[in-house]
């Protein structure tokens, strides 16, 4: 099992109601989950919102938590639901409901990687499947809860703001009209997970930094947003997906030449979106 399940980062003193949060970056590897795949470990990690732990680390800095997974996406996929579990993957696991997300291997624990590619040369007990839940899905949703009440205990209400990366083939056919693809998609389950007005100015911020912003296609939000998002309970929460191919070589894996400009670039639009949980408006135009 992973050392941990997660890091939170605190600052010295919160100053905002939102939380920054990135829970497919996790890229420490137990050796017996490697031992079972049939992939090697750069195979495996096609999955990864690498590096996105990363880029948003400066969040601290601006009176936010962060707080970012270890444990990698494909070991435990902790944008899915606990009960989410494939029956195709795991012993003992009776068919039920269709879930377009289990069927495809995209359950708790995955089955397959990025491209449909499969990890395990055949299934895995029940046991060890609820081991992995029970060590590292529920450690980290019982922490971000926690973070969230705190906030909301102090200021009112809570702003989750959920961060991901996506493969820059999966906007590739994506356009706004007639423009170009989006770089970044904000995600807010069609306006069920957070307030208009703090969705709008996320946009914004990213839009003032000169980025390409779409909302919600092709990508909504999946169970972070949807089971977090209590707009009614003043608990907010929006999905950020970020084309990788901004601040990584996406075959290799690594940061690319552009990763320190583009983490730059990106925690001005972090700092934009803390003031949002300050309740700040924006600067006047002139």
């Amino acid at each position: 099992m992973p050392k941990d399940a997660f890091r939170l980062f605190e600052p010295a003193r919160r100053t905002t109601s939102v939380v920054f949060s990135s829970p497919h970056s996790g890229r420490e590897y137990p050796w017996s989950f490697l031992r079972k795949s049939v992939l090697d470990q750069h195979g495996v990690r096609s999955s990864e919102d690498a590096f996105v732990d990363l880029l948003i680390a400066d969040a601290p800095l601006l009176g936010a938590p962060m707080l970012a997974a270890t444990a990698p996406r494909a070991y435990v996929d902790l944008n899915r639901s606990a009960d989410e579990l494939d029956p195709a993957l795991i012993e003992g696991i009776g068919k039920s409901a269709h879930n377009p997300r289990v069927s495809s291997g995209l359950g708790v624990i995955p089955r397959v990687v990025s491209n449909g590619r499969v990890i395990y040369r055949g299934k895995i007990s029940r046991d060890e499947a609820e081991a992995r839940i029970a060590t590292v899905w529920t450690p980290y949703h019982n922490a971000l809860q926690q973070v969230l009440n705190e906030n909301r205990a102090a200021f009112g209400e809570a702003i989750l703001v959920d961060c991901h990366s996506m493969p820059h083939e999966a906007i590739e056919g994506i356009s706004q009209g007639n423009g170009p693809r989006p770089e970044v998609v904000l995600g807010d389950r069609y306006g069920a997970s957070a307030r208009s007005d703090i969705i709008d100015r996320v946009e914004a911020a990213f839009a003032a930094a000169g980025l390409r912003v779409g909302r919600n296609a092709p990508f909504a939000g999946a169970y972070i947003t949807q089971h977090y998002g209590r707009p009614s309970r003043q608990q907010h929460a929006l999905q950020i997906e970020i084309d990788r191919s901004l601040y990584m070589n996406e075959q290799l894996i690594r940061p690319n030449s552009n990763f320190d400009h583009f983490k730059r670039l990106l925690t001005g639009v972090m700092a934009e979106i803390a003031d949002v949980g300050r309740g700040a408006l924006p600067m006047a135009a002139e």
